[in-house]
């Protein structure tokens, strides 16, 4: 169901485009527990669901590349 790219956290799906992702470091700032990038300064998961809702949401959606994407459970896109 998921892979290194995608991580279900609570009633969140998020994915990570790696060919998007051009080592701003946004969501990693926001927050940190959730994201790191890595030696090639592609972001990757770190635990997620260790991080509030609200705050993935956010470090999620200031990504300036929309390298990360999140659908809600009903499968409604939130992020970007």
């Amino acid at each position: 169901m998921s892979g290194p790219n995608e991580r279900c956290v609570g009633d969140l799906r998020i994915q990570i485009d790696a060919t998007l992702c051009v080592s701003f470091g946004d969501c990693v700032e926001a927050a940190p527990e959730a994201f790191a990038l890595d030696d090639e300064g592609i972001v990757i998961f770190l635990s997620p669901e260790r991080v509030e809702r609200e705050l993935l949401l956010t470090a999620c959606d200031v990504c300036p590349v929309d390298a990360l994407t999140v659908w809600d459970a009903h499968g409604t896109q939130l992020v970007p």
